[in-house]
C-alpha cells in the first residue's frame, strides 16, 4: 500500500486550515464574479511556505487541499510558477538566475504558452514561428490561446516553430522553446472572461507581432522544444490530477454535510452516492500519489501519469454530477455549484481525457512489443 512520506499529513492539515481561513465564501464569490487575479492570495501562499519547488510533495498536497475549497483561488496561487520545470530541467544557469529565481522568491509570475487556436492537444500543430534575425536572435510571430497567467505573467515559456517539419510524420521536429517577456514590444495579451469555471485564474489570448527574441532566450537546443514540452506535461499532469482529487473531495464534503442534515436516514440510493464516490476518490488519490512518487524520484511512468490525470478528472466530474442530482435545486448556488463548474476543466487542460487514453494505449502497446 502507498503512503505519503513522513511529515506530509501535517502539511495537509496546514494547507487545509489555510484554505478554509483565506478562501472564505465571500472571497471565493468575489473573485469568481469579478474574474480578477487574486495576487494578494498568491502572496499569502508564498509567505506561508507552500510554494517550495524543492519540495514537490508539499506543492502537490497544497494543490489538492486548496482545490478542495476553491480550485480557482488555489490554482491561481500555485500556478504563479507555471512552467518553471522547463527551466529547471533544460535552462542555462544564466536563465535560471534571471527568470527562475525571482519566480521562486514570489517576486514574479511565469506562464507557459503552447496552445493555439488550431493546436490544443495537438502540440505538433503549433503554427507560431521564431525566424532567425540578422543579429542572431529571432523574430516571433503568431497567436496563443487560453494561456494561464496570460495578462499577469512577467514572462512565458513559449513553443514555436524554428524550422519546417521534414515530413508530415515528423511534425514534432523543428519546434523550439524560448523565454518571451510580456512587456516586450509586439506582445499583445487580451484577458478572456466568462469562463465556465476557474474564473479566478487569469486566462488570455496573446498575439505576437514581430517580437524580437534574443538568442540567449532560447531554452536548450533549437528543434528540441516538443520533447521539452512533453517532459513538462508528464510533470504538470500530475498536478492536474491533484486538482481533480481536491475538487472531488470538496464535493464529497458538501454532499456528506447535506446528508447529515437530513431529519431522517437518507434513502439507500443517496447513501450509495457517498459510498461509491468516496471509494473512487480514494482510488484516484492513491493512483495520483503513486504516479507522483515516480516523477519525484526522476523515474516517471507516462502511462501511470496519464491514468492518474484521466481517472481523477473523470471521478471529479462523476461525483459532481451525482451529488448535484441528489441535492437538486439546493445545490444550484454556493460552493457545490462552483465546484461543479470548476471540475470540467480537469478533463481538458494539460491534455484532454481522450489524449490521456491515447498515451496510455501507446505506452501499453510499446511495452507489449518490447
Amino acid at each position: 500500500m502507498f503512503s505519503l512520506p513522513e511529515g506530509y499529513e501535517e502539511v495537509r492539515a496546514r494547507a487545509r486550515d489555510f484554505a478554509i481561513r483565506e478562501f472564505s465564501e465571500d472571497v471565493s464569490r468575489k473573485y469568481d464574479e469579478s474574474e480578477e487575479y487574486p495576487d494578494e492570495i498568491r502572496r499569502k501562499v508564498f509567505s506561508a511556505g507552500f510554494l517550495d519547488m524543492s519540495d514537490p510533495w508539499k506543492v502537490l498536497i497544497a494543490m489538492e487541499e486548496f482545490c478542495r475549497v476553491d480550485p480557482g483561488l488555489g490554482l491561481s496561487a500555485i500556478a504563479s510558477m507555471f512552467g518553471s520545470e522547463i527551466l529547471m530541467l533544460f535552462g542555462s544557469d544564466e536563465q535560471k538566475e534571471r527568470y527562475l529565481a525571482p519566480v521562486f522568491r514570489g517576486e514574479k509570475i511565469s506562464g507557459i504558452a503552447v496552445t493555439e487556436p488550431g493546436a490544443g492537444s495537438d502540440v505538433a500543430g503549433v503554427k507560431s514561428t521564431l525566424e532567425r534575425a540578422p543579429d542572431g536572435g529571432y523574430v516571433l510571430n503568431g497567436e496563443k490561446m487560453f494561456i494561464t497567467n496570460g495578462t499577469v505573467a512577467d514572462h512565458y515559456y513559449l513553443l514555436a516553430r524554428t524550422s519546417p517539419p521534414e515530413s508530415p510524420e515528423k511534425r514534432h521536429h523543428g519546434l523550439s522553446v524560448a523565454i518571451v517577456e510580456r512587456r516586450w514590444p509586439g506582445v499583445i495579451p487580451t484577458k478572456l472572461k466568462g469562463k465556465l469555471g476557474m474564473r479566478a485564474t487569469d486566462t488570455a489570448e496573446i498575439k505576437f507581432e514581430g517580437v524580437r527574441v534574443p538568442r540567449e532566450n532560447l531554452v536548450g537546443e533549437e528543434g528540441k522544444g516538443f520533447y521539452y514540452i512533453m517532459t513538462f506535461f508528464n510533470i504538470s499532469r500530475i498536478y492536474v490530477a491533484a486538482q481533480a482529487v481536491g475538487v472531488a473531495q470538496g464535493i464529497l464534503d458538501i454532499y456528506a454535510d447535506y446528508l447529515s442534515r437530513s431529519p431522517s436516514p437518507p434513502p439507500e440510493g443517496s447513501q450509495f452516492v457517498l459510498a461509491e464516490g468516496a471509494a473512487k476518490v480514494e482510488a484516484a488519490r492513491l493512483l495520483t500519489y503513486r504516479a507522483a512518487s515516480l516523477i519525484f524520484q526522476f523515474n516517471p511512468d507516462p502511462a501511470l501519469t496519464s491514468m492518474a490525470k484521466y481517472y481523477a478528472a473523470e471521478v471529479a466530474n462523476e461525483v459532481a454530477q451525482r451529488a448535484m442530482s441528489v441535492i437538486g435545486e439546493d445545490g444550484l448556488s454556493g460552493r457545490l455549484e462552483k465546484l461543479y463548474r470548476d471540475a470540467k476543466i480537469t478533463e481538458i487542460w494539460e491534455g484532454t481525457s481522450e489524449v490521456e487514453k491515447l498515451v496510455i494505449y501507446r505506452q501499453l502497446s510499446r511495452r507489449r512489443s518490447s
